[in-house]
């Protein structure tokens, strides 16, 4: 922000700062004090009301039906009277308390929207609730379904506190009554405004005028011509200033002229010095892509050769090494933490059949979808590998025996002879499982044996079920109590 610009805006706020205070504390004392008397002149008024009123006719109006009484008459003729002695009054009205309930008994209101006797008004105000035993008035304005009002009320002579009588005054004619005092508040500030700015830009250009001089010589140097000079007018700080400026000016156009020289001797090395660099730099990076390539082709190369030595090549399942790999750590953790895992070997029935009559293309198609099965019925922690031929193992961690053969039963109810391509269905396509549970202490072999075990039962049985191999007594393989 330009000096200037600093100079007005403080001396500015300085001005209007003193100005606005004043003005805006007569604003507001005048908006409170209007304020307070619109209040006391509601609560007045309903006081004024409720004391001309007699509640104890009213006690026979209780609903709508009663609007024909004489009483509900006189009384309605009543309060609208009342309404019209004063233009500044929106609606009155007598409320009645029923319980935790306020209904209307009497309202001035000529439209179709006036409120029947017995009709509950559901806004509950502090100010209407102490209106039935004091006069009282809102203390801001309110809102229903008649609209934005401050209100009046006061107790109704002989009420027995359960009757009240209320004034309604429309938020315009408040508002109208504020229009004025806000009109004058708004002249008052315009005028601290204007003079404020008359008296802000009289002040800093008193001051920056010199300022701007010294700024414009400075830009002419800053373009190149070296050879500014001011006068000396002012005999102040200004004038020393201005001495030190011709003087800087005079320094800075000698020092122009060696340092040309010099630029230009710097100009010839450098272009010779980058010429070389970006002989060099070429090279360099010609060299450096090179290796990069060598390398990314040799680290592709070494992720296919893991990939394959632990994939087996038709399914996209883990092969027999990788899925002993993880057995042998299923077993270190349950000798640790003595949590049960389960072996299920499933081995496809009669595959020997599939090959024999459609060829082994049709094998390998139903190979890939029992491995889609299998895949699909694991969970997220459970592993899954092609054991070898038409057999697959399944690893479940964190699993019992009750576990692993009800997934072994869900995997057996989904082979179905569709496993076939279509038009290639007429064999009877199945699947049996062996179940085993990691008895503690028991070797990788011994354990891979019991399913397999289980397995040549669930074949010799007949085929197309799943058969579990037994548990050792609890003397024998029971996993100890963690507790």
């Amino acid at each position: 922000m330009p000096i200037y610009q600093k100079l007005f805006c403080s001396h500015f706020l300085a001005v209007l700062l003193v100005s606005g205070s004043v003005g805006t504390y007569f604003y507001f004392s005048a908006v409170d004090s209007l304020s307070t008397n619109l209040r006391q002149r509601l609560k007045n008024s309903a006081a004024l009301i409720g004391q001309a009123l007699d509640a104890g006719p009213l006690d026979s109006v209780r609903g709508a039906g009663d609007v024909s009484l004489p009483v509900y008459r006189q009384y309605l003729q009543s309060v609208r009277a009342f309404c019209r002695t004063n233009p500044d009054i929106a609606f009155i009205y007598v409320m009645r308390r029923e319980g935790r309930e306020v209904v209307f008994v009497v309202d001035s209101d000529e439209s179709p929207g006036q409120a029947l006797p017995g009709r509950v008004y559901p806004i509950r105000l502090a100010a209407l609730e102490a209106g039935f035993t004091r006069p009282a008035v809102d203390d801001r304005l309110q809102e229903d379904e008649w609209g934005v009002f401050m209100s009046g009320y006061a107790p109704l002579r002989d009420g027995g506190g359960r009757y009240l009588a209320g004034i309604d005054m429309r938020a315009d004619e408040v508002e109208n009554k504020l229009r004025q005092i806000r009109l004058s508040g708004l002249v008052s500030l315009l005028g601290s405004v204007l003079l404020a700015l008359l008296f802000s830009r009289w002040l800093s250009r008193h001051f920056v005028n010199p300022i701007q001089l010294l700024i414009s010589r400075c830009s002419a140097i800053a373009a190149g011509r070296l050879d500014q000079r001011l006068e000396d007018r002012s005999g102040d700080e200004f004038g020393h200033l201005i001495q030190a400026f011709n003087s800087m000016s005079g320094q800075l156009a000698s020092s122009n002229r060696e340092k040309l020289s010099v630029e230009e001797e710097l100009r010839q090395s450098r272009d010779e010095l980058e010429l070389r660099v970006q002989e060099r730099t070429a090279a360099l990076l010609k060299s450096n892509d090179q290796l990069r390539h060598e390398i990314a082709e040799r680290q592709r190369v070494e992720e296919a050769l893991a990939v394959a030595a632990r994939t087996d090549l038709l399914t996209g399942l883990l092969n027999r090494r990788a899925i002993l790999e993880h057995l042998e750590y299923q077993i270190v953790r349950c000798q640790r933490n003595f949590e049960p895992f389960c072996v299920i070997l499933a081995d496809l029935d009669h595959f020997k059949d599939v090959n024999d009559t459609y060829g082994h293309d049709v094998g390998d198609h139903v190979l890939r979808q029992l491995a889609g099965i299998l895949q699909g019925s694991c969970r997220q922690q459970d592993l899954l590998a092609r054991w070898g031929g038409e057999e697959f193992l399944l690893l479940l961690p964190w699993t019992d025996l009750a576990g692993g053969l009800v997934l072994a039963e869900k995997i057996r109810s989904l082979v179905t002879p569709e496993l076939l391509p279509a038009g290639r269905r007429d064999l009877s396509l199945s699947c049996s499982l062996g179940v085993t549970v990691y008895q503690p202490g028991e070797s990788l072999d011994g354990c891979i044996l019991s399913a397999d075990q289980a397995l040549y039962q669930a074949k010799r049985l007949g085929r197309n079920r799943v058969v579990a191999a037994p548990v050792a007594s609890p003397s024998e393989g029971e996993f100890p109590d963690r507790s």
